[in-house]
């Protein structure tokens, strides 16, 4: 057997996996293959999007200690690579793995990194198959580079809970709950998560509290939220393993018969002493306490949260975000510290888990120019206006024009009909008054739809009694409505609107951690429903914050407390931090008199449209443009192109090459033509050629009596193909099943054809490549 000539499966199943499984590996229970790690990203343009395959993570080998508790990764080549042509491959893997080994092979030996080499050692090394090394050997590099000491390793290799399902954590779900659970081994007291809205930060708290409680190093929990919806979210899903154990907190009681405990914030303390039921049981009666979204109130010395933080000082305290707040006056780090881990809204994309977001930046010419009333004007009240110039940061806020309102509404309906009016959208608003005049100017601009539906727009705000209880409903992927939202700061987080496929900004937006809040309301996968991007509408240029250093940066501790201060800064008077006070936030500035006028017409000045580049920042580019830059980063010319397109033994070869760099020929046809094949696609889009029909192209062929060399019964098989071809595309001429179509079913079964007809499989499958050949084959003209 010639080595060079095995596939890389061969030398796995041949070399490789037989040296792991001699070094001691044990096969079903420590040895993961095939493991894909992240899907590749979404990519968008215009209206069109497509996962970019080629930038999938998909690790060869996963070798584990215990189940989830990964040690190192294998990255496997066949022979006609060097031994360590995959370590790069493989580093890349284990650096998000957070594991200290990783190996390459092509079947002849190993070659190794070690992060944690001894005294001495190299760090990378080859060495041959039968010397691999142990799970012991391995485990205690991971122990090395962790600083796990032995009396913590039970803690740390508590199992995970499996439902059966073989359901699993994602690469980076496991390397929250890994860091904070030997975090707590260690004995750490406080302990900051941070992790990007939609990766599953409630399943990850799950998974520490359930390892955490199986183990017994803590017997009581209390999960503390600040919204209603969260805590029942959260005690019929995630968390419903824990069961009879489990109670949400009600009543104004602390039941001590429970040892799982959800509390909405609110519930357990207010202004009065009597308010504080929190009190009604020891300081030490939680042994573990979890802080959901801990930037809206922990960091602040006077919140709420804070008090109850700490009269359970004793508990181990565990702070969830996606946003954490450092600014001047408040710090999670300096309450927490650093992050045991920080799984970022980029990263999330990079990784194909989150869904990019394409920006339609919307000028407003009052916004921009301004707007100065002529002097002794008056409003729609009849009171004079101040003789002043009003901007964009005054518009809603204190002057009102009704014009302005109107039109943003016309065009966020402009937008949800020329793609889907079903989209679940939400509108976030200056305050509830405008909230409310926004709801209305989307009732008459959506018209039919909004007469026909009462509940295709609501206002979901805080004094809303009506509004809030159709928050579910606008959540739930199986209800229709309400289908948009307009809301002020209820909805700015804990709505898992998985669905949502617009936001729309005609919002001042000064603080960053709002900002980012905003935006995690869209950013949620939905396979089911063909959600995979989210378009932003932004009329108030609050998207500049994307450009902003902060915005996906590490944060940074800016409050440095002398040993005498209070480590918790106080938060001043009027500070614009993002935070709201709870389940009925949207009710401040609501006392402030507005300036109402409604006869001055506004309009747009300006409008354009970016997208999420590879490198996370936004740019200007067009779908057409995108596909060119990939088509050529594969094809360095026409006569290369030419060329691989020819030699392909299928052209499907060469459409799947595409799709992985993101290019699906469907969505460049929606935009160039659904007549055109997918070679004329690839050919006009990237070199710029003339573009034929399927038809134009299937009737040259004909022209050229190309058939005359093939029998009868040949020729109407081949003409039917082309007749095909010229209807589907060459895809559909390169699959033998359908033969069994009409007409070709007519002249015999696929067997009979291929054997009769052409004389075999060999000949079949020649006829149809010739036949591909004079499809294509004049198509390099300049």
């Amino acid at each position: 057997m010639d080595k060079k000539e095995l596939s890389e499966r061969d030398i796995e199943n041949l070399y490789i996996t037989p040296a792991i499984i001699q070094a001691g590996w044990d096969l079903h229970t420590q040895i993961r293959q095939n493991v894909t790690l992240t899907p590749g990203p979404v990519v968008v343009r215009g209206e069109m999007s497509a996962r970019n395959k080629k930038k999938k993570k998909f690790a060869d080998y996963v070798l584990s200690w215990k189940p989830g508790t990964r040690v190192a990764v294998i990255e496997s080549k066949d022979n006609n690579y060097s031994v360590s042509s995959g370590m790069q491959q493989a580093l890349g893997y284990a650096t998000i793995l957070g594991v200290p080994s990783a190996f390459s092979s092509n079947g002849d030996a190993f070659a190794s990194h070690n992060k944690v080499p001894k005294d001495g050692e190299d760090i990378e090394t080859e060495f041959p198959l039968e010397n691999f090394p142990s799970p012991k050997e391995l485990w205690e590099r991971y122990k090395k580079l962790h600083n796990i000491k032995e009396a913590e390793e039970e803690l740390v290799l508590q199992p995970y809970f499996s439902d059966g399902s073989n359901k699993e954590p994602r690469y980076y779900q496991v390397e929250a709950i890994n860091r904070t659970v030997e975090a707590v081994a260690k004995g750490q007291k406080r302990i900051l998560l941070v992790m990007a809205t939609g990766t599953g930060k409630t399943y990850t708290t799950f998974q520490i509290i359930w390892r955490l409680w199986k183990a017994k190093a803590v017997k009581r929990i209390l999960f503390l939220v600040d919204r209603n919806i969260l805590a029942d979210q959260t005690l019929v899903n995630d968390f419903k393993p824990f069961g009879s154990v489990m109670t949400k907190i009600k009543n104004r009681k602390i039941d001590p018969s429970y040892e799982i405990h959800l509390g909405l914030y609110q519930a357990m303390t207010g202004p009065d002493e009597i308010d504080k039921i929190y009190k009604s049981v020891s300081p030490d009666f939680f042994d573990l306490i979890v802080i959901d979204e801990c930037h809206r109130g922990s960091a602040n010395d006077d919140a709420s949260w804070k008090e109850i933080l700490d009269y359970f000082k004793n508990a181990i305290q565990i702070g969830l975000t996606a946003t954490p707040k450092e600014t001047e006056y408040a710090s999670n780090i300096t309450y927490f510290g650093k992050p045991v881990y920080t799984y970022s809204l980029k990263q999330g994309i990079q990784d194909g888990f989150l869904a990019p977001y394409k920006v339609v930046k919307i000028d407003i010419d009052k916004d921009i120019d301004g707007w100065t009333p002529p002097k002794g004007m008056t409003d729609d009240l009849g009171e004079e206006i101040e003789h002043r110039t009003y901007n964009q940061a005054d518009m809603d806020r204190i002057l009102v024009l009704n014009q302005r309102t109107k039109l943003v509404a016309k065009r966020v309906m402009q937008l949800l009909n020329a793609t889907n009016p079903f989209s679940k959208t939400i509108i976030f608003c200056e305050d509830i008054d405008h909230a409310e005049r926004m709801r209305k100017a989307i009732v008459n601009a959506a018209s039919r739809i909004a007469t026909e539906n009462p509940k295709y727009v609501m206002r979901i705000t805080g004094d809303s009694v009506e509004g809030k209880a159709e928050l579910d409903n606008f959540i739930d992927p199986e209800s229709k409505f309400p289908v948009i939202a307009t809301t002020s700061d209820l909805m700015t987080t804990g709505v898992d609107a998985k669905t949502c496929k617009l936001i729309v900004l005609d919002k001042t937006i000064n603080s960053m951690t709002t900002f980012k809040q905003i935006i995690g309301r869209g950013t949620r996968i939905d396979e089911d429903n063909n959600k995979y991007f989210f378009t932003i509408m932004d009329f108030k240029k609050a998207t500049e914050h994307f450009s902003d250093p902060e915005f996906d940066g590490k944060p940074v501790v800016i409050y440095n407390p002398s040993p005498d201060d209070d480590p918790v800064p106080p938060d001043p008077e009027g500070e614009d931090d993002g935070t709201d006070n709870g389940e009925d936030e949207d009710t401040g500035d609501e006392g402030r008199k507005k300036i109402v006028v409604s006869g001055v017409p506004a309009k747009i000045k300006n409008e354009r449209i970016e997208y999420l580049g590879e490198d996370g920042k936004l740019i200007t580019e067009s779908y057409r443009d995108f596909s060119k830059k990939q088509v050529h980063q594969e094809f360095a010319s026409l006569d290369d192109f030419l060329v691989k397109w020819n030699d392909a033994s299928k052209k499907q070869i060469i459409i799947d090459l595409l799709e992985e760099h993101g290019v699906v020929l469907e969505n460049l046809a929606e935009i160039v033509g659904k007549d055109f094949s997918d070679f004329d696609l690839i050919c006009h889009v990237a070199f710029g050629q003339l573009p034929l029909t399927r038809n134009e192209r299937a009737n040259n062929v004909k022209k050229r009596n190309y058939f005359t060399k093939y029998g009868e019964q040949a020729r109407a098989v081949l003409t039917g193909l082309l007749d095909l071809y010229a209807d589907k595309g060459v895809s559909s001429i390169e699959n033998a099943k359908v033969l069994n179509l009409k007409p070709f079913s007519d002249i015999g079964t696929p067997l009979e054809i291929i054997k009769e007809v052409f004389g075999g499989k060999e000949n079949y499958e020649k006829a149809i490549k010739e036949l591909e050949y004079e499809l294509f084959k004049q198509e390099k003209v300049a």
